[in-house]
């Protein structure tokens, strides 16, 4: 079972994250910020790994950060030396009036590219600015390339959801351990 829990307290937030790569999508999130909560729920959902996140902290920047930080840390603890894994993941979701595209490699080499092409300053309670922040530093935490953008949409929400989703489906298949791979999914030997 590839599962993983990681701890972190600083002055602004204490965040607990436990994960399991190889299950449901079970989700249990409490950050305090409810678009957060559905975008994470959303992400373990889809992509099938347990979330299980706690958080106290000062501002919703700080918490969305933390969290980010500790998701993707649990996530790339939880793959081990990657040996047999997919490596790469793909996926284009529609959600109502958007469509979202992302595309992941788990190679240990950080990199994000996010354009969700939001308009408004927040979505519910959170700020537009700390979904984009949250990717990235997920992206940078978890050592891996992420690219999600959306192509259009009208509606902030479904756009950043949509998102959020092709992410998730990304993630799964890059995860997904691959019957036929032995090692690492590089011609190097390791990632």
């Amino acid at each position: 079972m590839r599962t993983a829990e990681v701890n972190r307290k600083t002055l602004e937030t204490e965040v607990y994250v436990k994960v399991n790569l190889d299950s449901v999508g079970k989700a249990d999130v409490h950050t305090g910020i409810a678009f957060l909560d559905h975008l994470i729920a959303t992400l373990a959902f889809h992509s099938l790994v347990d979330v299980e996140l706690s958080v106290k902290g000062d501002l919703k920047h700080h918490i969305a950060e933390d969290v980010a930080i500790c998701l993707g840390q649990a996530i790339r603890k939880a793959l081990g030396d990657g040996d047999g894994i997919t490596r790469f993941g793909f996926a284009a979701v529609p959600m109502d009036c958007s469509l979202a595209f992302s595309a992941v490699d788990l190679a240990k080499r950080p990199y994000a590219k996010i354009d969700l092409k939001l308009r408004g300053k927040k979505i519910e309670d959170m700020l537009c600015e700390d979904i984009h922040h949250f990717l990235e530093t997920l992206a940078t935490s978890m050592q891996a390339n992420i690219h999600v953008w959306t192509r259009y949409g009208a509606n902030d929400h479904h756009k950043a959801e949509a998102a959020i989703k092709a992410l998730a489906l990304s993630l799964r298949q890059a995860i997904t351990i691959d019957p036929r791979r032995k090692s690492a999914p590089s011609v190097k030997g390791v990632i």
